[in-house]
C-alpha cells in the first residue's frame, strides 16, 4: 500500500495504458462482428458479398467502395426490404470511420440477415489500405 501511495502517478499511468490496450478488444464486441479490409475483400471476391455504405448520399457520391450500394443509416430500417434477396449472402456494412455502422448491423440482423459484418475502420480504412474506390461525377 505504501508503494501505491508513493507512486500514485506511475500506478495511474499503468492503469490508463492498460485500459487503452484493452479498449480495442472490448470495442470489437460492440457493433456486431467486425472484418478487416483484407477479410472484406476476401468476402467480396470469394463469397459474393454485398457491400452497403450507410453514409449520407453526398458522402457516398464523393467516393465509395467499388460496387457498394448506398443505403443511408437513417433509411436502412425502412429500406431493408429492398435488400431481402441478400439475406443468405455475406453483407459488409460500413460508414465513414467504422463508428456508426454497428447500428446498421443490428438493424439488418433484426430483419433476418444472417451474415452481416462491420468493416473495421470504415471507408477511411479502405482508402488508407489503397483499395479501389469509385466516384460519381
Amino acid at each position: 500500500m505504501e508503494f501505491i501511495q508513493k507512486n500514485i502517478f506511475l500506478v495511474l499511468i499503468a492503469v490508463v495504458s492498460g485500459g487503452m490496450l484493452l479498449w480495442p478488444l472490448l470495442r470489437k464486441g460492440a457493433g456486431g462482428p467486425w472484418v478487416t479490409t483484407l477479410e472484406a475483400t476476401h468476402l467480396m471476391n470469394r463469397g459474393d458479398a454485398l457491400v452497403i455504405d450507410v453514409r449520407p448520399a453526398a458522402e457516398y457520391a464523393g467516393g465509395h467502395i467499388l460496387g457498394a450500394r448506398n443505403v443511408p443509416l437513417a433509411e436502412l430500417d425502412a429500406r431493408a426490404g429492398e435488400l431481402a434477396k441478400y439475406k443468405a449472402k455475406p453483407v459488409i456494412v460500413h460508414c465513414g470511420s467504422g463508428q456508426s455502422a454497428g447500428a446498421a448491423v443490428a438493424t439488418l440482423k433484426k430483419h433476418g440477415f444472417a451474415q452481416v459484418v462491420n468493416l473495421s475502420g470504415g471507408f477511411a480504412a479502405w482508402q488508407q489500405a489503397g483499395l479501389p474506390v469509385e466516384k460519381r461525377g
